[in-house]
């Protein structure tokens, strides 16, 4: 699934397209991905006039002039796929990281929502596994909608410090790790990200969430946002469906300290005898990748 970096990237590229735009064709192709779209949708974003955009944890928030917000998610293969109208179609990952044009295995087009605007710009929001969702929302209580109202803090913003870490940790019996991923605790985290950050904090994954001290969550918290930030910086992390918008590739997976790298040597690793390299583990149904030298 897209994490805060990918969803970012995704949403930057959308606002360089989109804002400021009227939205002069609105297709839909079926009647909804994960959950119905709402009645309505067409007709709210035909002739709408995108105002802008923001992010909610792994949600954009697309705000339309008027009283709507468009909500989407994109689900664990979505993506969203920008081209002028008179170029040819842009080349994304398909389900399994092969170059394709929107297209599965089978040639059944993914591109489930189409909008076109004035500028001359085609976005089409591609989801192989159709686990996405899109809603209409009210200006101004977006934040009230069933999927964003349970949200924690935002890992970038700067009420999410040490003292609002350790506190939303304190108590809890699950693995620190665990406790990362939960989107009340923090929003946005997901299983790459929180892996490099514990390993940038040198806090072991197994470790009680409870028992992470003020001082580790001192560390914790810059190296969180040291890691989304540098991820962002680099477009996000490519791995199996993920592309930018203009369909260019994130880099961020060739800079993993851990993620992914089972045996390999971090760049703090002594090597053999003293550590025998990042080693994986599985929580909660997810591969955990961490130092066994350094993380503690």
């Amino acid at each position: 699934m897209p994490e805060l970096p990918e969803v970012e990237t995704v949403m930057r590229g959308l606002d360089a397209v989109l804002t400021g735009a009227r939205i002069t064709a609105a297709e839909t192709r079926r009647e909804g991905l994960r959950w119905p779209f709402p009645p309505a949708l067409r007709q709210v974003l035909t002739g709408a006039r995108v105002e802008g955009f923001r992010r909610r944890g792994k949600y954009m928030l697309m705000r339309l002039e008027g009283r709507d917000t468009l909500l989407v998610h994109l689900g664990m293969s979505g993506r969203m796929v920008a081209r002028r109208e008179d170029a040819a179609p842009v080349p994304s990952l398909g389900p399994q990281g092969a170059a394709s044009d929107a297209r599965g295995a089978t040639g059944e087009m993914h591109e489930h929502v189409v909008l076109e605007t004035d500028h001359g710009w085609r976005v089409g929001f591609v989801d192989p596994r159709r686990f996405g969702s899109l809603d209409l929302v009210a200006r101004g209580v977006e934040d009230g909608h069933r999927l964003l109202r349970a949200l924690g803090p935002e890992p970038l913003d700067d009420a999410f410090d040490a003292p609002a870490l350790a506190a939303a940790l304190a108590g809890k019996r699950t693995p620190v790790k665990a406790a990362l991923l939960d989107q009340g605790v923090v929003a946005g985290l997901g299983n790459i990200y929180v892996c490099e950050a514990l390993f940038r904090a040198g806090i072991a994954p197994t470790r009680l969430a409870a028992s992470v001290t003020a001082a580790e969550a001192a560390r914790l918290v810059p190296a969180i946002k040291g890691v989304l930030a540098d991820a962002i910086a680099a477009g996000g992390s490519s791995l199996r469906d993920y592309v930018r918008a203009d369909g260019e590739l994130g880099f961020f997976q060739d800079r993993f300290d851990v993620y992914a790298r089972e045996g390999a040597r971090c760049a703090a690793c002594p090597g053999e005898p003293a550590c025998p390299g990042v080693l994986r583990l599985v929580q909660s149904g997810r591969s955990t990748f961490y130092c066994p030298h350094t993380q503690r």
